[in-house]
């Protein structure tokens, strides 16, 4: 299993290559950070790590055609991978929440939009003359004369069956979101009808983001948890996240969809007019919320999802990174990936 961590996007980029540093020193793969449509660029914001990193990848996910084209987007991500010597990586989406919703933009046809996106992304990094006429998107007269470095790795975010089954016949890799153990096999398994038959890459990567909250006390992880509830896929029922708790409890949680917004805009733990006991069984379910002295559940989970087939896993960690990154590396990648 390889592992990545996901990094609060509002920091700093000094802070940034100090926490990329940090996960370099314990062999991890790869920084993300959110891209958010009110925090740093989420491409300039790397710019430190790439020069003091030496083999971590570093990219922003996800991102999306609605809210920069995708010509600009290779521009970006290959003035990264530059800086980074051919480190660079994205987790391009075609979801209409956060920036897009920000801005105004609607999604339309998601799946030939990202299709496209990708297209225009892994040509330009080839440095050679492009001139790409899609049904949705153009570039024309674009020639990245200026690229010297291997091209970085570009992810299709999933998680419906036509996103899936499209981009597991072009994509290097998928990077799926909030999916349990048994949600990731039943895409692996789309994927795996999707790519029958034709040629896909030899290194084809099946990533998920999951939110690590881990604390010394159950009770404290919970509740950064519950704050951060509505970022989660898991509560929304256009998702497709299902079976997590019985229906007449989820019914309970999308009864008071408001209440968990209001949580995170607080920055508040308690949600109002939801039982203690459906939100610590929901959060449990959907996210690490073990206590420090209480890992094998957590490394009984990931070792769950890569029986499932994920390659890697990408961890959002939230308050006290370094601290969270000393313990995956130090307690949770040694039991998956012993020396040897």
């Amino acid at each position: 299993m390889r592992f990545h961590i996901i990094l609060e996007a509002n920091n700093s980029p000094a802070r940034i290559a100090e926490l990329a540093t940090l996960a370099e020193s314990f062999d991890m793969t790869g920084i993300w950070v959110s891209n958010m449509h009110d925090a740093r660029d989420p491409f300039i914001t790397f710019t430190e790590a790439a020069r003091v990193t030496r083999k971590i990848r570093l990219g922003p996910v996800a991102v999306s055609p609605y809210e920069l084209h995708p010509l600009k987007m290779a521009t970006s991500l290959l003035t990264l991978n530059e800086i980074a010597g051919g480190r660079a990586q994205i987790g391009v989406s075609a979801g209409d929440g956060g920036t897009a919703m920000a801005m105004g933009f609607k999604a339309r046809r998601r799946v030939r939009a990202v299709r496209e996106c990708v297209d225009i992304i892994e040509a330009a990094a080839n440095s050679e003359p492009i001139r790409y006429e899609g049904e949705i998107y153009k570039a024309l007269y674009y020639h990245a004369s200026w690229v010297t470095q291997p091209a970085p790795r570009v992810y299709v975010c999933a998680g419906g069956p036509q996103m899936l089954a499209s981009s597991a016949k072009y994509a290097q890799g998928i990077f799926l979101g909030d999916h349990l153990p048994e949600q990731v096999a039943a895409a692996s398994e789309t994927i795996k009808s999707a790519q029958a038959g034709i040629n896909t890459p030899k290194d084809f990567r099946l990533l998920n983001f999951w939110a690590w909250h881990v604390k010394e006390s159950q009770d404290d992880a919970r509740a950064e948890a519950r704050i951060w509830l509505a970022v989660r896929a898991t509560p929304w029922p256009g998702f497709y996240h299902r079976d997590i708790l019985p229906d007449e409890d989820m019914q309970v949680v999308w009864d008071n969809l408001p209440a968990i917004n209001q949580a995170f805009f607080n920055k508040n733990p308690h949600i109002k007019n939801i039982p203690q006991d459906i939100l610590d069984r929901l959060v449990d379910q959907c996210s690490s919320t073990s206590s420090s002295d209480n890992l094998d559940h957590e490394i009984e989970r990931i070792r769950r999802f890569a029986a499932a087939g994920l390659t890697d896993i990408a961890l959002r960690i939230y308050e006290n990174p370094e601290k969270s990154i000393r313990l995956i590396g130090e307690r949770i990648m040694p039991a998956l990936n012993p020396p040897g």
